[in-house]
């Protein structure tokens, strides 16, 4: 049976490069892995992102929203009333490389949505995966959380681990790292598309 539009969940994807996390969650909506969902928009803050033509592939609905100078405020402002005009339900950040601002999260409180290579709260922000090796851990993996005001430090929804190999380099790791987070998005998405799920302060528990 299939869904009205209007009875669709509209997700909106913000990426910066290749926006491959943004390809994984838009196959998983066309194969019904993410039910009764479309994807209504995928903004870039980068005219040469490449996740930009792999949207347009797909036939979805894009735009470049650039810095240009202007403040995170600013630019936010003009995201958050493009999410708006398209009905967005829930916002997803698949590679998204600008922290955003606390009036954006306050519009979208708890419907942001981030993936980051590495198990949360070990290793935020830039180059985890490196992180991870420098610190001689045996696990790493992969966790999708809300977006709070803090770096990294939104409530988790969901982990994948995955170990480190003698032989890894960052490259290696990274690379099997995001062969994880391609299956963990979707499922994260599914989890709080469908809201059985509730938080007791910082922890998420499945109904």
């Amino acid at each position: 049976m299939t869904e009205s539009n209007n009875q669709l969940k509209r997700i909106g994807i913000l990426i910066s490069g290749r926006g491959s996390n943004m390809v994984a969650l838009a196959d998983a909506v066309r194969a019904g892995e993410i039910a009764n969902a479309e994807i209504a928009i995928v903004i870039s803050d980068q005219p040469e992102a490449a996740g930009l033509k792999h949207a347009q592939d797909r036939g979805l609905a894009t735009l470049v929203v650039e810095r240009s100078g202007r403040s995170r405020l600013e630019h936010d402002r003009e995201i958050v009333a493009v999410l708006q005009h398209h009905r967005v339900d829930l916002v997803c950040l698949a590679g998204y490389m600008r922290l955003i601002s606390p009036s954006f999260v306050e519009t979208f409180r708890n419907r942001i949505l981030n993936i980051h290579p590495s198990l949360l709260p070990s290793f935020p922000g830039l180059e985890a995966q490196q992180q991870a090796l420098s610190h001689g851990v045996k696990w790493t993996g992969c966790t999708v959380h809300f977006v709070d005001e803090t770096l990294d430090g939104g409530p988790i929804i969901a982990q994948c681990v995955v170990p480190v190999l003698e032989a890894d380099s960052g490259e290696t790791l990274a690379a099997r790292i995001l062969a994880e987070e391609h299956r963990l998005y979707p499922r994260a998405v599914e989890l709080v598309l469908n809201g059985n799920y509730e938080l007791n302060g910082r922890r998420l528990v499945v109904r």
